[in-house]
This record gives structure tokens, sequence and C-alpha cells, in this order.
């Protein structure tokens, strides 16, 4: 069945969510092993359970709109990830460095967030969902910055 030209914009929407999704799953993993401290690897953890939760739920809306979804992140990402494996190794207090990565990666996925749910207002239950884990992202953001300040 083909999707209409209205469907594969909103795909092409979930589509970058669930790629920036996998992204920040991944990047969690990755420096959850680099740090020594046992409540921010548990916070680490939460965090790329919670984008995995994320990515299921776009990729169920993605085949509920009859396409197949992407199945890895970006090469941006990848590169993201390669910058945090330099950036953790030369940095003299690793938890640190750890976090400012996070808050770079976080306050982008808000940003990418905030651009495409202005792309699917038309449609009340991927809008909801889109929202729904923009506030979560905005909440890891705050709380990734306040982990900062006692750090």
């Amino acid at each position: 069945m083909e999707i209409s030209k209205a469907n594969k914009e909103t795909v092409d929407v979930l589509q970058e969510l669930l790629q920036k999704n996998y992204d920040a799953e991944a990047g969690y993993k990755q420096i959850m092993q680099k740090s020594d401290n046992v409540l921010l690897k548990n916070w680490l953890q939460s965090k790329a359970q919670q984008r995995s939760q994320f990515a299921n739920e776009l990729d169920a809306l993605i085949r509920g709109l009859n396409a197949t979804p992407v199945s890895d992140g970006t090469i941006l990402g990848t590169a993201h990830r390669a910058w945090i494996d330099v950036k953790t190794t030369l940095s003299s207090n690793t938890d640190e460095a750890i976090l400012e990565e996070c808050i770079r990666g976080e306050q982008a996925s808000v940003d990418e967030y905030e651009k495409q749910l202005a792309k699917v207002s038309n449609y009340s239950d991927i809008n909801n969902l889109v929202y729904s884990q923009l506030v979560s992202v905005k909440t890891a953001l705050n709380t990734v910055k306040r982990l900062e300040d006692i750090d």
C-alpha cells in the first residue's frame, strides 16, 4: 500500500526523531561505560532505556502509517560519539566531560523535537506522543544541567 503525500511528510518527521533517539540511546550507553560514579551510571542507563522506549513508540507510529522505519542513527551521531571518546579520554574530570556532552546532546534533541513538533500539529495522536517525548527530553536536559552544577 502506498502512503499519501501528507503521510510521507509525517513519516519523514518521525524517521528524523527515530534516528535522533537511536543516536541518544547509543550515546548514553557509550558514556555510561566511562563514568565511575554509580549514581551517574544509573541515570545514564535510565536515559538509554527511555530513548529505546521512545524509538519503539516512533517505530510503531511509522509502521502504522504503512512505512518501514529506519534501523539506525545518523552519521553525525556516530561522529559525536567518537568526539565523546576523545574528550573523555583527554579530560581530567571524566564525569564533568560526560555531563557537558549530555547537555549538548539533550539540547540538540530538544531543538530537533521542537522543530519537528510544528510539522505534525495536524495529527493529534502523533502530536501528543511527540510533545510527550519532548517534555521528557526537556526534563532530562534540566536534570543534567543541575547535575553539572553539583559536580
